[in-house]
């Protein structure tokens, strides 16, 4: 017997087009679409139903996966640190690697706006959370810090690098409002806070208006390094 590929369709029947299949509906899937509203449109435009939306489908549906919003938050999040890449700890050079793995973790929290926010408030007990808690704490450990030390190191860390990129979010934020580009937006920011510090009474602000070059000097990526080496050398005065 023959194919029937090559039996042409009878005229009086209606060629129809094939219809596309949907991706099939997992937790996976639903992280990674809710991922890409949240970059596209920020924190505010995620929720169950635009992520259903998304995915051609109805809310009810991804609750066979997710139980609810903060739930697709945390799983975000998680999915979020798993793009942080971790060197082989050496206890030896732990300054150097900390400051390493600070600069990576915030160069990932960077590039997804609003994802901070996700961070703020929760105790991420993710597997790729728990990947980097256990190396971090686990390299403080090994230095020779005591492990409360530690414990209270790697807190005070994470706080700090989201506390930093949430303000980042914020300015994400309000540039999407503005529909102006990264540029024009820190342009007229920055300008309009420099030329209003200019304008202040100098017998009243002598320290503002004298050293206004020195207080706007630097960019958010300058001034959290500067945090971040305060940070590190308050540890290593402490490791014994």
């Amino acid at each position: 017997m023959g194919s029937n590929e090559d039996v042409p369709t009878p005229p009086w029947r209606k060629a129809r087009k094939p219809v596309p299949l949907k991706p099939q509906l997992s937790q996976d899937l639903i992280v990674e679409t809710g991922l890409r509203i949240m970059d596209a449109e920020g924190l505010d435009g995620l929720s169950m139903r635009r992520v259903a939306q998304e995915l051609d489908t109805g809310p009810a549906s991804l609750y066979a996966h997710v139980a609810n919003k903060e739930e697709l938050l945390e799983l975000i999040y998680d999915r979020v640190l798993g793009e942080i890449r971790l060197a082989e700890p050496d206890p030896a050079r732990w300054k150097e690697q900390l400051r390493d793995y600070a600069m990576e973790w915030y160069r990932v929290l960077g590039s997804h706006a609003d994802v901070a926010r996700a961070g703020l408030a929760n105790i991420p007990t993710g597997p790729n959370a728990l990947r980097i808690s256990e190396h971090v704490f686990g390299m403080l450990i090994d230095a020779g810090m005591p492990p409360r030390d530690a414990a209270l190191a790697v807190d005070r860390l994470a706080l700090y690098i989201s506390g930093d990129a949430f303000e980042g979010s914020l300015h994400f934020a309000k540039i999407r409002a503005a529909g102006l580009s990264m540029e024009e937006y820190f342009t007229t920011f920055v300008g309009t806070i420099e030329s209003y510090y200019r304008s202040l009474p100098p017998e009243r602000f002598p320290h503002i208006t004298k050293h206004l070059d020195d207080l706007m000097a630097g960019d958010g990526r300058a001034r959290f390094e500067y945090g971040l080496d305060l940070l590190l050398d308050g540890l290593e005065a402490r490791m014994p």
